[in-house]
C-alpha cells in the first residue's frame, strides 16, 4: 500500500466527516445524546473486529511511507550574512600583529613522541619531554602578559547570529558533505559556512548547490595570507575568527551529528558560560612549565598533570564573551589553556566519550560524543568519525583512482583489507544495531540517505555509485526508490 498513486486515497478528514454524515441519516430518530452512546457502540465493535481480523491473519500489512528527499525539500533557512571584508582583515592583520610583535621563545620546538600512545606517560617522560631554559620561560611569559593587555576589543559590527562552521577542502570536502547531509536530515535549522583554505580547494559547482540549504562558502585567502598557516589545525581557529556567526558551533569535516545540535545555544550549559566542550580519552600531558609561561603558577607546576584534555572535533564558542581566548593560536587543548589563563569561565561535558565500533569487530569507527544540553545522562549527540570516515566515494567508487576530482586510491569496496569491506561487499549493517538500541539511536540509515543524495542528485553523481549505493540501502534498510504521478523521486520505507 503507498500513500501516493494515481488513484490517491481521501484525505482522513473527508472520511471521517462522511462516516459522521452517514451514521446521523441512519439514527436520525434519537436524541444527540443517544447518537454519541451508540456511534461510541459502533467504534468499539469495528476497533474489535479489527484486531480479531488481525489476530486470525497474522501481522499487518507494511504501509510503505514514501518521503521527497530532504535536501530537495524547500528548508527556508537564511543565508549567512556576508562579513565586512575590509573590516575583518584589518581587524586580522591589527592581531597578527600584536602576535608578531611579541613572539615566544624559541619559536620552534623539537617534536618527540611518547613511547607509546596508549598508555599514560610517566611523570619523568612528561618532565623531560619539553626542555625550554628558565630564560626563554620568563621571556615567553612576559610577551603572553602583553599580548592579552594588547589585544583588540571585540568589534561589534562585524559578526552576528548563531551558526555552524565546517572547515571543508580537498578531501575533507567529501566527509563534509555527509556532514551536512545529516545536519539537515536530524532537523537542524541553523546556517552553515563551509569554509576551504583557497580557490584551490573549493568546489564551486557543490558550493551552489548548497545555497539552497541555508549553507554558504568562504575562503580563508580572501581575509589573509593563507602561506601563513603551516599547520593545518590552524585553519581551524582561522575559520572560527573570520566567520560571520557570534556563536558558533564549529564541526570538523568528518563530524557526523546524530541529534539536533540547534538546542545547545538556549542551553544552560551555553548561555551560562559561552564556551561549551568535550573530553578527550586521555589526561594531560603539557610540560610543567607551560602553567608558569600562561600565569597559572609562578613556577613549573605538575598542576595539569590530573585534568583532562579537550576532544575540539567540536566545539561551542561565544566571540562576544570570549573574544580574548584567541590567546589559544591553536586546537584541543590550546582553548582550555587560553580560558584559564584568561579566568574565564567554560563548559566541559561531563560525560566520558563512547568508542563506536565497526558491527562484529573491535575495530574503531570514531568517537561518540555526548549531547551537553543533558548534564545528568549520557545521551549521545555527536560522532566524530576521526577512524572511518564516511565518504560515499571512498566507499563505493570502483576504479576512481585517475580520476581527475576527487581521486579514490582504492575504496572499501575494492579493498578486502579494508574493515568494512565486508559490510559493504554483503550489504549489512556497519553499526551493530544492538548497541545502537542500546544507545536510543540509529543514525546510519539516514547517513545512508546523505549518501543518495551525493551519488545520484549532486556534483558528484555517478550512474554506478548511485546503482550501488540505492543497491545497499535496499538490501541493508529495506529502503525502495519511486517516482510520483509528477515524476518526483521519493525515498521510501515500510513501517508497520
Amino acid at each position: 500500500m503507498s500513500i501516493y498513486g494515481d488513484d490517491p486515497d481521501p484525505p482522513p478528514s473527508h472520511l471521517l466527516r462522511n462516516t459522521i454524515r452517514r451514521f446521523r441519516r441512519l439514527h436520525k430518530g434519537g436524541s444527540p445524546r443517544q447518537q454519541l452512546v451508540i456511534l461510541l457502540g459502533w467504534v468499539l465493535i469495528v476497533f474489535a473486529a479489527f484486531h480479531t481480523f488481525r489476530y486470525f491473519l497474522g501481522p499487518s500489512t507494511p504501509l510503505l511511507i514514501c518521503q521527497i528527499p530532504t535536501h530537495e525539500r524547500n528548508q527556508h533557512i537564511q543565508l549567512p550574512k556576508t562579513p565586512d571584508k575590509g573590516l575583518l582583515s584589518h581587524t586580522w592583520k591589527t592581531l597578527q600583529a600584536i602576535y608578531d610583535a611579541h613572539p615566544p621563545r624559541p619559536l620552534d620546538l623539537a617534536l618527540k613522541t611518547f613511547d607509546s600512545i596508549s598508555e599514560y606517560p610517566p611523570l619523568d617522560a612528561i618532565q623531560t619531554h619539553t626542555t625550554i631554559s628558565s630564560e626563554d620561560a620568563q621571556f615567553s611569559r612576559q610577551n603572553h602578559v602583553q599580548v592579552t593587555q594588547k589585544l583588540v576589543s571585540y568589534p561589534t559590527e562585524l559578526f552576528a547570529g548563531q551558526g555552524i562552521v565546517i572547515l571543508a577542502g580537498g578531501r575533507y570536502t567529501a566527509f563534509a558533505t555527509i556532514g551536512l547531509g545529516m545536519l539537515r536530515e536530524i532537523g537542524s535549522k541553523l546556517p552553515v559556512e563551509v569554509w576551504v583554505k583557497d580557490q584551490d580547494e573549493e568546489q564551486a559547482e557543490w558550493c551552489a548547490e548548497l545555497a539552497q540549504e541555508g549553507v554558504v562558502c568562504r575562503r580563508l585567502s580572501n581575509y589573509m595570507d593563507t602561506k601563513l598557516l603551516e599547520h593545518g589545525y590552524q585553519l581551524k581557529i582561522s575559520a572560527i575568527f573570520f566567520s560571520s556567526f557570534e556563536q558558533i558551533l564549529f564541526l570538523d569535516a568528518d563530524n557526523v551529528p546524530v541529534r539536533n545540535p540547534d538546542s545547545i545555544f538556549t542551553s544552560k550549559t551555553f548561555t551560562d558560560t559561552g564556551v561549551v566542550m568535550w573530553p578527550d580519552y586521555w589526561k594531560h600531558t603539557g610540560a610543567p612549565i607551560l602553567p608558569y609561561i600562561v600565569g597559572l603558577s609562578d613556577g613549573p607546576s605538575e598542576m595539569l598533570r590530573e585534568d583532562q584534555t579537550a576532544e575540539s572535533g567540536q566545539l561551542v564558542w561565544d566571540k562576544r564573551r570570549h573574544w580574548k581566548g584567541w590567546a589559544g593560536w591553536g586546537d584541543k587543548d590550546t582553548f582550555l589553556i587560553a580560558l584559564r589563563s584568561l579566568r574565564q569561565d567554560y563548559y566541559m561535558v561531563p560525560h566520558e566519550l563512547k568508542t563506536l565500533f565497526i558491527n562484529g569487530t573491535n575495530d574503531g569507527v570514531g568517537m561518540l560524543q555526548a549531547d551537553p544540553t543533558n548534564t545528568t545522562a549520557y545521551e549521545p549527540m555527536f560522532l566524530h568519525s576521526n577512524i572511518i570516515k564516511w565518504s560515499i566515494r571512498g566507499f563505493l567508487c570502483i576504479d576512481c583512482a585517475h580520476e581527475a576530482v576527487d581521486p579514490v586510491p582504492v575504496s572499501a569496496l575494492e579493498n578486502p583489507e579494508s574493515p568494512i569491506h565486508p559490510h559493504l561487499r554483503d550489504h549489512s549493517r556497519i553499526f551493530s544495531l544492538k548497541h545502537m538500541k542500546a544507545i536510543n539511536i540509529d543514525p546510519e540509515p539516514s547517513i545512508w540517505k546523505s549518501f543518495e543524495h551525493v551519488a545520484c542528485r549532486s556534483f558528484w553523481q555517478d550512474e554506478g555509485l548511485c546503482n550501488r549505493t540505492r543497491q545497499h540501502m535496499e538490501q541493508t534498510f529495506g529502503f525502495q526508490f519511486r517516482k510520483d504521478v509528477d515524476g518526483q523521486e521519493r525515498i521510501c520505507q515500510e513501517t508497520t
